[in-house]
């Protein structure tokens, strides 16, 4: 794993793509500290909220190359041959991912002793967003990865990553299209099901378990709807609104609140899509 991560952090600063990254989210985060914070806010977490847009370009361009560029150049095959597990090739591509993150981060730690230099800052307050920033970074780039590791493309890779985490960033304004009636949260579940079990036939190339699956899914839809109809009234929309990544670190980042909940919450999502990249490369490897 260590000389995965080694080979891995090299190339990003062997070419231009590491070291553009620095520096974009250092002069982007630079200007709206400079605007807001030197000028009227003393809490770096109000600058982090308002750049966590940056993720939704730099990320899926930083992580476009991660697997796709080892499936197009066809390294691949002698990487996974290797004597080094999937797991172990997966996480030290992610560790030199949020390596090559980390370094912006660990300079914007030196912004909250630099606005002590002016006035009374509250230091924990500061860190407690910083490290929400961090996660959040993370677990776009955990998402990045796993979309990267599904075409050979890096191209495709980007554009994918950059709709999906644009449409987690737009959540809460989806959920708002949907009204909380019980019977409309029913009926997007049903479609939200037979869409997964679709999904999951192409991929698996198989037609008769995600039959079962959907068929087994919509039946306890079913019955806990006759149960307790209640339950379902604005359940799709309130869903929703948990798929926006971004709104699950405002208490941290804005706030600057310890929030176990979130810290968990990121670390699920991150290990989610790490597993999720481990498969998608396992079913490569045997097919």
């Amino acid at each position: 794993m260590i000389a995965i991560y080694k080979k891995e952090l090299k190339s990003y600063f062997t070419s231009m793509m590491g070291y553009v990254f620095v520096a974009f989210v250092l002069v982007v985060v630079g200007i709206y500290f400079a605007s807001y914070n030197l000028n009227a806010y003393p809490l770096i977490g109000y600058t982090l909220y308002n750049v966590t847009f940056l993720f939704l370009i730099l990320v899926p361009i930083l992580t476009m190359r991660s697997i796709a560029e080892e499936q197009r150049n066809k390294t691949d095959q002698l990487l996974y041959t290797s004597p080094v597990s999937l797991i172990s090739i997966v996480i030290g591509k992610f560790l030199a991912l949020i390596s090559v993150f980390g370094i912006p981060v660990l300079v914007i730690c030196f912004y909250p002793q630099i606005l002590k230099q002016y006035g009374t800052v509250n230091m924990s307050m500061s860190y407690l967003a910083i490290l929400g920033f961090f996660l959040l970074g993370c677990t776009y780039i955990a998402i990045g990865m796993f979309v990267s590791s599904i075409t050979e493309s890096q191209i495709i890779a980007a554009v994918i990553s950059f709709v999906v985490l644009m449409a987690s960033y737009q959540m809460e304004g989806i959920a708002s299209f949907f009204s909380d009636t019980a019977i409309t949260s029913l009926l997007a579940f049903s479609i939200l099901f037979l869409l997964v079990c679709i999904g999951y036939g192409l991929a698996a190339r198989n037609v008769a378990m995600p039959v079962v699956l959907f068929v087994l899914a919509e039946a306890v839809l079913f019955v806990f709807y006759l149960i307790n109809p209640i339950r379902f009234e604005g359940a799709f929309a309130m869903m929703l609104k948990k798929l926006n990544l971004a709104s699950a670190s405002y208490n941290m980042i804005q706030s600057g609140i310890l929030d176990f909940t979130s810290i968990v919450f990121y670390l699920s999502i991150i290990g989610f899509f790490l597993f999720l990249t481990v498969q998608s490369i396992k079913k490569k490897r045997w097919n």
